[in-house]
């Protein structure tokens, strides 16, 4: 029990920055629109969230600071995109990019250093905002699978046909969701920075990306998110608490998260396609 409550209750505060991102990703994902800029959204989001917090002291104006900015980025991918007509991918790696370079060049200017930036952190922070990714999972739900929002987002991808019938441009919803993407991706960038009081350069370090992974861990529901985003981080908190225990190369102790990711992902993959030649089967033999 002593080993097993830190374990879990570093897993929960892993999991809330990764949720947020994999909550945004996932509107994307199903508007047809893979969104690999999560990784630089959640560090805009931190840096500004600190930014605004260092000098205004007000939590409230920090995280809406770090939302408004990370979806604005959004809407800079989403015109490159959807506008300018760019890969989606290159693009998406060009946010990534420019994120990382422009939190050190304002850091700079704003606080003399291309390094560390500290603030007082905030004490209680992880209960509120994991309370609020756990509602927003449930709100996803709702939206997703009993509004005519989420119906129409989902038809995106495979049916956007059947949306231009109905005089509905799909690129309009797929545009709506790069925002709703960058916003909660500022959200939980916010939660990175506010909760340690400090930013330092990269401090996302690659969430963004397992995010994208949890997405499809997820089967790209809300529920399997919420699952998958946990699994991978309780497979993070005990590699961070077992690096002080075991003897054995931190490397591969790193590694470990990672390696629980590739795993599901194989199995995953296995399954799904055994059941589908399972349903090919029964219906060339009848059963």
């Amino acid at each position: 029990m002593e080993i097993i409550v830190p374990i879990v209750t570093g897993a929960l505060t892993i999991m809330i920055p990764i949720l947020f991102a994999s909550a945004g990703g996932l509107f994307s994902a199903l508007s047809g629109t893979l969104n690999i800029a999560l990784e630089g959204l959640l560090l805009i989001g931190a840096f500004v969230s600190l930014s605004v917090f260092y000098f205004t002291g007000n939590v409230t104006a920090s995280v809406t600071a770090a939302a408004l900015a990370s979806t604005a980025f959004s809407a800079l991918h989403a015109f490159t995109v959807f506008k300018l007509r760019a890969n989606v991918f290159i693009t998406g790696l060009a946010v990534n990019l420019l994120s990382s370079g422009l939190c050190i060049v304002i850091s700079d200017k704003l606080f003399n250093t291309r390094g560390v930036v500290t603030a007082r952190n905030i004490q209680g922070l992880g209960g509120f905002y994991l309370f609020f990714a756990l509602l927003l999972i449930f709100i996803i739900w709702l939206v997703i699978n009993k509004t005519a929002f989420g119906y129409r987002l989902r038809a995106c991808d495979k049916n956007s046909e059947a949306l231009f019938s109905l005089g509905i441009d799909p690129q309009s919803y797929k545009i709506t969701a790069l925002l709703i993407s960058g916003f909660l991706c500022g959200i939980g960038g916010s939660f990175l920075s506010l909760n340690l009081g400090v930013f330092v350069p990269g401090m996302s370090a690659g969430k963004g990306w397992i995010a994208l992974a949890v997405i499809f861990l997820g089967a790209r529901k809300p529920q399997g998110i919420l699952g998958a985003a946990f699994v991978f981080a309780l497979a993070e908190s005990f590699s961070n608490y077992a690096q002080g225990f075991f003897r054995i190369p931190a490397d591969f102790i790193l590694a470990f998260p990672y390696l629980c990711t590739l795993i599901v992902m194989i199995s995953m993959s296995v399954i799904s396609n055994f059941s589908e030649n399972q349903q090919k089967l029964a219906r060339r033999t009848g059963f």
